[in-house]
């Protein structure tokens, strides 16, 4: 009864345990297998002569926190016809020495923002066995989804500094990474897409890179071209931000460092600020009037930005970048030049509501596999580990 809940324990079809030895580091677990008849390699004739014994080492699963050990007594059979052969097992492979299961536990721990090193470890595996275990993992391209979102991110791998991610902007997940974001590879890489799958693209979320808005005009006719809102939202921020250090460069120095020290109470949206906050703000406001004017144009946009009715979102940015060119502020005027070479495809963007969101937060995963794997070379290997952490 005993033995029988041990094998239970173990999990293993058709196998029965003799003996479990312990140790500090690891269990060894000794089981065999009934004899039964098998089919002959050579000629396909069945036989249950038995020609020897002998004892295999397998890896399995950790067990207790320590590695686990499996001594199988395997039977080496003899036909008629002279032929020799080891008995197969549905656990272990032939020619391998670790189990399925551990095979398996390996893929799921390859999922997890951890470095190979600590798989290796965890599995009582060398780093050169996961490999090649991963090796095994390979993606093929996707077809195109109805949101196409597409961003660079640093990889520093063989290709070159920069790759280019490919996400579906519905599905939120990782469809492909290119080793490049040059304009003839992603020219190259969209050509090998048939006409039907790229016309079932219609919106195609970017940043503001010229190269990706014409990719789009030229492979994807049918799609809304859409600018994330985190890129033309940052051109406010940055235009407040370089008034704010012009203005402080004529302050005395106390002053400066006031001023400096409360930068995040002017990027903070005004009725958000407690009582104390906005009595402070309304003071720094009155030392300057483009100060002002650009704290004003700065809740303005913010306000745009957040409304959920497109009609007034349409109209009002049209007067928003009439009033920046107006304000005489230069951080404010060339904030509002970079959006006049934009509005149809930041109207887009408050239209349809879509954004690079996902996309950026794949990114912040990508740079946590990359500083726990100390950075990852091999582009194929890359780009493989990227989708099957994120998939």
């Amino acid at each position: 009864m005993h033995n029988n809940f041990i094998n239970k324990l173990l999990n293993l079809k058709g196998v029965k345990v003799t003996k479990i030895s312990h140790a500090d580091t690891f269990i060894k677990i000794h089981i065999e297998t009934k004899p039964k008849k098998h089919t002959c390699p050579a000629c396909g004739s069945m036989t249950s002569r038995i020609h020897d014994y002998r004892n295999q080492v397998i890896k399995d699963l950790p067990f207790q926190f320590k590695h686990t050990y499996l001594i199988l007594k395997k039977r080496r059979y003899v036909c008629s016809c002279g032929k020799r052969f080891y008995e197969s097992y549905d656990f272990v492979p032939r020619y391998h020495r670790m189990t399925n299961r551990l095979v398996h536990y390996i893929c799921q721990e390859l999922t997890k923002l951890i470095s190979i090193t600590e798989i290796a470890k965890s599995a009582n595996v060398s780093t050169s066995t996961v490999m090649r275990v991963f090796n095994i993992i390979n993606y093929t391209k996707p077809t195109l989804p109805k949101v196409l979102c597409i961003d660079e991110f640093k990889g520093n791998a063989e290709t070159g500094k920069y790759q280019c991610i490919l996400v579906d902007g519905k599905k939120n997940r990782v469809l492909d990474i290119l080793p490049d974001r040059s304009s003839s590879h992603l020219v190259s890489y969209f050509k090998e897409i048939s006409r039907k799958e790229r016309l079932s693209v219609k919106f195609f979320v970017c940043d503001m890179w010229q190269p990706y808005v014409d990719l789009a005009k030229a492979f994807f006719p049918n799609a809304e071209i859409i600018i994330d809102k985190y890129h033309f939202i940052r051109q406010v921020t940055w235009a407040i931000e370089k008034v704010r250090k012009r203005l402080q460069k004529t302050m005395p120095h106390n002053l400066r460092k006031y001023y400096k020290r409360s930068r995040k109470l002017i990027l903070t949206r005004y009725h958000k600020l407690k009582n104390e906050n906005k009595r402070a703000v309304d003071l720094m406001l009155l030392y300057n009037d483009d100060l002002r004017v650009a704290h004003s144009l700065k809740e303005w946009f913010y306000e745009i930005c957040q409304s959920d009715k497109y009609s007034y979102q349409r109209t009002a940015f049209s007067e928003w970048i009439e009033n920046a060119e107006n304000s005489g502020i230069p951080e404010f005027q060339k904030c509002a030049d970079t959006f006049r070479r934009w509005p149809k495809e930041i109207k887009n963007a408050f239209k349809y509501g879509y954004t690079n969101g996902p996309t950026e937060g794949f990114n912040n995963k990508i740079k946590v596999l990359k500083r726990v794997s100390f950075g990852l070379k091999n582009f194929h290997r890359f780009r493989n580990r990227i989708i099957h952490c994120t998939s």
